[in-house]
């Protein structure tokens, strides 16, 4: 069945509560433009770095070239994107053909901007009814039939919670994996955990909400990618529970009382979605933190009745190791150019570097 916001349009493709997606909107990322198609559609726009999600390898080796600057600058687009980046998929508007779809953002969008994307596509999604499914693989094949790009989207992973327990779970890695993650372990008794619900009090404490910020922003500053960076209101309307809307927890990890890390979570239709992770370095590699909050929630996840633990889009390689299975998602760009829409069609599959690493995993 579709969901719908509280004041807008049904959507299909949402895992989250309607009232997360509304977030976006109402607290777009820094420097993003947010509105609403004319069919409901969400879109948001920006100067986008055709680098940002380039093979890694790639990306590196030309910013050792000598014109790396000068090369930079040519690959920023204005960019009309469709979807937004704090939901797993892009909701889709239910009840428009997805050609309408399709030739209503060429129209409108597709001769304005340089790229237009709609992103993040489920490709088969096991979270998703078969309608929702049928409906993205039928937006895919009409977006292509119009002249739009496809490409292999990041990796989501998420573990089915189809074990007895934690010690289930440990039971199902591999000999090597377990002693590896039961040694990383060992920080676990050196650290306090403090769960609390979204809309908790303690969540509007202006001194609190800075202080998890500051650690997104240390984790943010240390990735790869730098997209969407989400603003202070964002997680302070988040933390809140969205008006009582959203369902969740924030999880704190702290050392001799001073706070190390912090995950935030969604607890929505049986899954247990883990949104944003915040980290004090170097305290929080010293703890071995990411590991510790992975078990921490699964065991979460399971005490809520979860059947399944949605582990997010980064780090692939290393929750592959932790046992995760992946999903994949697609974009599908229009670019307005069409000398260069014949540059980029041949080299989309460096563009893809999920898939390259996911498939190539043991």
């Amino acid at each position: 069945m579709p969901v719908t916001t509280p004041a807008g349009p049904s959507f299909r493709n949402l895992l989250e509560p309607p009232a997360f997606a509304a977030l976006f909107r109402e607290h777009p990322p820094v420097g993003f433009t947010c509105e609403t198609d004319a069919t409901g559609l969400p879109l948001f726009f920006t100067d986008f770095d055709l680098l940002t999600t380039l093979d890694p390898p790639v990306r590196e080796r030309l910013k050792r070239l000598p014109f790396a600057s000068a090369l930079a600058r040519s690959l920023k687009f204005s960019a009309c994107f469709a979807g937004t980046t704090i939901t797993e998929y892009a909701p889709l508007p239910a009840g428009i053909a997805p050609i309408d779809l399709v030739n209503g953002l060429v129209q409108r969008q597709g001769r304005r901007q340089s790229l237009t994307i709609i992103k993040d596509i489920p490709d088969a999604s096991p979270f998703l009814p078969d309608e929702d499914n049928a409906l993205a693989s039928e937006l895919a094949r009409a977006a292509v039939s119009r002249g739009f790009i496809q490409v292999e989207g990041q990796a989501l992973a998420y573990l089915p919670l189809d074990f007895s327990g934690i010690g289930g779970y440990f039971a199902m890695l591999s000999p090597g994996r377990r002693k590896d993650l039961r040694r990383k372990m060992r920080t676990r008794g050196a650290i306090d955990v403090d769960v609390m619900s979204l809309g908790d009090p303690r969540c509007n404490d202006a001194a609190f909400l800075e202080e998890l910020y500051g650690m997104y922003m240390e984790v943010y500053e240390q990735s790869q990618i730098h997209f969407d960076l989400l603003s202070p209101g964002f997680f302070a309307a988040l933390l809140g529970g969205a008006g009582g809307a959203v369902n969740g927890v924030v999880v704190c990890y702290r050392h001799r009382g001073v706070l190390a890390g912090c995950n935030i979570s969604l607890i929505h239709n049986g899954l247990f979605i883990d949104k944003y992770i915040g980290l004090r370095y170097p305290m929080a590699r010293d703890l071995n933190l990411y590991f510790v909050s992975w078990v921490v929630n699964l065991e979460l996840a399971m005490r809520y009745g979860c059947a399944a633990y949605v582990a997010g889009w980064t780090d692939p390689q290393v929750k592959a190791a932790l046992g995760a299975k992946f999903t994949f998602t697609r974009h599908l760009a229009w670019v307005k150019n069409p000398a260069l829409r014949a540059v980029l069609y041949p080299l989309r599959h460096f563009f893809e570097s999920d898939s390259r690493a996911v498939g190539g995993m043991p």
